[in-house]
């Protein structure tokens, strides 16, 4: 049995002068790159040199829209109405489509960030507020959520390709949600811990909870998050761990 997983990675989240840093290194390593449109994170200098950069490294480009909280950086939940879910979420589709569409290149996938990505994933109303806006923008975007999440679930019921997306630094809790980062054990930093979860989830279709329970999933999609503290590192260490093992690494 052939098993396959496309490797995402969130970038673009600065400001001002292009500050990505070595995180233009993980480029090298991850199939899909979700860019920052503005809201938590990037400004438009950044978008576009991060929109330039992922193709030239011939990485997928999509959309990460997410909570107008620059301070709190996208991951503090607000009282928003499904209306105002779709309207943010067309709004930053289309500035980052912007920067797509100078390059002639074309958008893969939208992807929610954080609090707004975890809001989607319990709120069904919320869920199918994004999916529409994506669906409006272009029925071919890939909606990235959540494995076997009201968002995913949302996405599959309009009719989109949707990516049941794991991650490889986060606990799991039995209801399938992630940890919340309030918590002590909400992220993994050992290695080897992350990548040995991942490749039971891409291959078993399963991940340990907190609770001790295993809880089943679909991993389309692995995210890694390219602020951590070795973050090339370990996307070069996941990408050829995965590689040893049997697993195709390639874009949704």
């Amino acid at each position: 049995m052939t098993f396959q997983v496309d490797l995402n990675c969130d970038l673009g989240e600065s400001f001002g002068r292009y500050q990505l840093g070595e995180q233009a290194e993980i480029l090298k390593y991850v199939t899909s790159a979700n860019i920052a449109c503005g809201f938590h994170a990037g400004d438009p200098t950044v978008m576009r040199e991060t929109v330039k950069l992922a193709i030239d490294n011939n990485v997928k480009i999509g959309a990460h829209p997410g909570l107008p909280d620059l301070n709190g950086f996208g991951r503090r939940e607000m009282a928003i109405t499904p209306q105002e879910a779709y309207d943010m979420v067309v709004y930053q589709i289309g500035a980052l489509q912007g920067f797509v569409s100078l390059y002639g290149a074309t958008m893969q996938h939208v992807k929610p960030h954080g609090a707004l990505y975890n809001m989607a994933a319990k709120n069904a109303a919320l869920a199918e507020a994004i999916a529409q806006a994506v669906y409006d923008i272009s029925p071919n975007l890939i909606l990235f959520g959540l494995a076997s999440s009201e968002l995913t679930k949302a996405g599959e019921k309009l009719g989109l390709s949707t990516a049941h997306e794991v991650f490889a630094d986060r606990t799991y809790q039995a209801d399938g949600n992630l940890t919340s980062r309030k918590q002590a054990d909400a992220l993994i930093t050992d290695e080897e811990t992350s990548v040995n979860q991942v490749i039971r989830m891409v291959k078993e279709g399963k991940v340990a909870s907190q609770q001790g329970i295993d809880v089943a999933l679909k991993a389309d999609t692995i995210c890694i998050h390219g602020d951590g503290e070795h973050a090339v590192a370990f996307a070069k260490y996941a990408h050829e761990t995965l590689t040893q093992q049997g697993i195709v690494v390639k874009a949704f």
